[in-house]
């Protein structure tokens, strides 16, 4: 069977998103970096931190709100070209040396908060560049630049740019932005999606209820939905306790570590391109069930492993099917939900799974402290055993069409 054709939309947004992942990629380590030469008090830098990771939990849902109510295309390119302005910004206070603790926290706060908005405004934007049948490739394909722009490129570059000059990651990371904001421009104009709520004058919050509503109200969307968050829950977990683990059970020399975390990107981008190929053969619940499963036999690997290479394999395998499993959620959402309300669902998608992930890290660095990395690990199995059992039990058949009243 021939797959049908991404298009020339599909290949600008991909251009777009992994300009951006790039910048991305640069300026969040050198934002460390930044914050460690203006100060060496651990709480504000730990404060930059977690003011980037707040705007998410504050306004993703209304930045789902807004990407239903305006055009995507614009609102995307909008964003971009606001962000691309604060960087640029940042850049010159960089170069000048005009960086305080306050400029360094409103930058990070309000990139990660103009960010929920062109999340939501992408993930509702791909349903009308490629057709049904092609979105869990088009997210493999996304996802694969992402993994490779971020981890291959943008990563390992930030540091030596940092060194050259500080200001310098800042200013490739405004003309990675500039450069996504005239890619999205360039998209063939669409038709614009026009939400339930359209005929009725609501209420933000309202609107917020509308799409939480109608995940709710979708048995198996909703089911996927807590699944990932409990899957999330595992991989926050993990990747809390992975240095120590990496380094004092499975013996990785320090100087080799940079190469045993690579081996997660690879497995990664090897998951993104093959996620399309599973979902044809043999459909995406089935191909949702199958990755857990996999997923728990890597996991178990890692837990048993006392070597760094077949610990590297386990780590490479697992997070091959944890992007497997975000690239088909994403499809499988972006198919069934109508159009006018997939910002605001996708948006609630991602709340419940951001909820999540910190839990999961507090309480793995909790236990290990007290028992050690390998009973973590070790319990980190188990939990996703778990869930792969529950996956198997309540992802079944899924409807054709999506239901108008929201309940499937």
């Amino acid at each position: 069977m021939t797959s049908p054709p991404l298009g020339r939309n599909f290949r600008l947004l991909w251009s777009a998103a992994v300009s951006s992942r790039l910048g991305d990629a640069l300026r969040t380590p050198a934002l460390a970096l930044l914050a460690a030469t203006v100060t060496r008090d651990p709480r504000i830098i730990a404060a930059v931190t977690v003011a980037g990771q707040l705007p998410p939990l504050l306004f993703g849902l209304l930045g789902g709100v807004y990407a239903d109510r305006w055009d995507r295309r614009r609102t995307m390119a909008l964003v971009d070209g606001v962000r691309a302005t604060v960087v640029a910004a940042l850049a010159v206070a960089v170069a000048l040396d005009r960086v305080g603790v306050a400029v360094l926290l409103l930058a990070a706060f309000l990139l990660a908060a103009l960010g929920t908005l062109f999340d939501s405004a992408s993930f509702a934007l791909l349903p009308a560049l490629v057709p049904p049948d092609a979105l869990p490739r088009a997210n493999g394909r996304l996802q694969a630049g992402s993994a490779v722009a971020g981890g291959f490129l943008g990563a390992p570059a930030a540091g030596v740019l940092f060194a050259v000059a500080p200001a310098l990651p800042f200013a490739l990371d405004a003309v990675t932005f500039a450069a996504a904001a005239l890619l999205v421009l360039a998209l063939a104009p669409l038709p614009v999606a026009v939400p339930r709520a359209s005929t009725r004058r609501l209420s933000v919050g309202s609107e917020i209820a509308e799409g939480v509503r109608w995940l709710r109200g979708h048995r198996t969307l909703w089911r996927v939905t807590v699944l990932a968050a409990a899957s999330n829950l595992v991989i926050s977990g993990i990747i809390a306790v992975q240095v120590l683990y990496a380094l004092d059970v499975l013996r990785v020399p320090p100087a080799g570590y940079g190469l045993f975390a690579a081996a997660a990107i690879v497995g990664g981008v090897a998951g993104a391109l093959g996620a399309g190929r599973l979902a044809a053969r043999v459909g995406t619940l089935p191909a949702l069930r199958a990755v857990l499963a996999a997923q728990t036999v890597a996991l178990t690997g890692f837990a048993l492993a006392r070597d760094p290479v077949l610990g590297g394999l386990a780590l490479a395998v697992f997070a091959a099917g944890t992007v497997v499993w975000n690239s088909l959620c994403a499809s499988y959402g972006q198919r069934y939900v109508p159009a006018g309300l997939l910002g605001r669902v996708g948006a609630a998608q991602r709340m419940v799974g951001l909820l999540t992930a910190p839990v999961g890290a507090v309480l793995a660095g909790l236990a290990a402290a007290a028992y050690g990395t390998v009973p973590v690990v070790g319990a980190a199995a188990l939990t996703f055993a778990l869930v792969t059992v529950a996956a198997w039990r309540t992802l079944r058949t899924a409807p054709s069409v999506p239901s108008p009243s929201g309940a499937a």
